[in-house]
């Protein structure tokens, strides 16, 4: 199976990049399954159901949020409505949506999307990430009820997404980290078989403050103080994401790749 998933979304920028570019990437690439993360991808600070709608038809066959899933509070009935819309899985738990869900690909294999949030240098507290996703790998093995298991692990810290790797490694064919909005050069296979990177980066404006107009996070950082709200940067964006082949029988990685496709960064894609 031919997987791609692409970083936090950021902004019109983002937006408009996936919109253009993804169908062309599917076509291209024969890609199977594109699991998208979206919490940025309105005003920068979560998503409306618009803006999922629009990431959706451009190919994303599911759309993950994250810290910022009900920022715009349209989601909240949203989310109930789309089952493609994942929220994470160690939310609230009276939060509406689920926090994993198995998809079909286009050829009926079964994929598992799920989402966990971190704890370390997290603005609140979230349940226990390693506690929530060892309940649903045990109930959804590899190789079993699916052919290929993702999980997308957004937290700040680099080692608490390092240890998700590990943790889930042989037992996920995918464990990748958002949040950051910096893309990382460890893209791997890890022992047991699970393909590995510790951030995607952002699909947005990278001639910005991790996607944001720089002039007011640089203020804050100078000065200390704030004076207008963070804007998302306009320019052209980079697709940032992962790109990993699987095997179906046993649902482990067998290539990955690094994506980078427009904008400001060097290009980095699997052909």
């Amino acid at each position: 199976m031919k997987i791609l998933f692409l970083g936090d979304v950021m902004g019109r920028a983002g937006r408009a990049a996936v919109a253009e570019r993804l169908p062309k990437l599917r076509a291209e690439w024969g890609l199977d399954f594109v699991v998208v993360n979206g919490e940025n991808a309105s005003s920068g600070m979560g998503l409306t159901g618009e803006h999922a709608k629009l990431l959706l038809a451009a190919g994303a066959d599911v759309v993950t949020l994250g810290d910022h899933a009900f920022d715009q509070k349209d989601m909240l009935r949203f989310i109930e409505t789309e089952p493609r819309v994942i929220r994470p899985l160690n939310y609230a738990k009276d939060a509406p949506g689920k926090g994993a869900r198995l998809f079909e690909d286009r050829r009926g294999r079964k994929v598992l999307v799920t989402q966990v949030l971190g704890q370390v240098f997290m603005k609140r507290p979230f349940d226990d990430p390693f506690s929530a996703i060892e309940a649903t790998l045990r109930t959804h093995p590899l190789g079993g009820l699916a052919q290929a298991i993702l999980v997308d692990v957004h937290c700040e810290a680099t080692s608490e997404k390092m240890a998700m790797g590990h943790w889930c490694d042989g037992r996920a064919s995918v464990v990748v980290g958002t949040h950051t909005h910096v893309p990382t050069a460890d893209a791997m296979i890890l022992t047991g078989g699970t393909a590995y990177l510790t951030d995607a980066g952002m699909c947005g404006d990278y001639d910005s403050v991790i996607g944001m107009e720089k002039a007011e996070p640089m203020r804050r950082f100078i000065t200390g103080m704030a004076r207008d709200r963070f804007t998302p940067a306009g320019g052209e964006a980079t697709l940032s994401g992962l790109y990993v082949e699987t095997d179906d029988r046993s649902g482990k990685a067998t290539r990955v790749l690094p994506v980078r496709v427009g904008g400001r960064l060097p290009p980095s894609t699997p052909v």
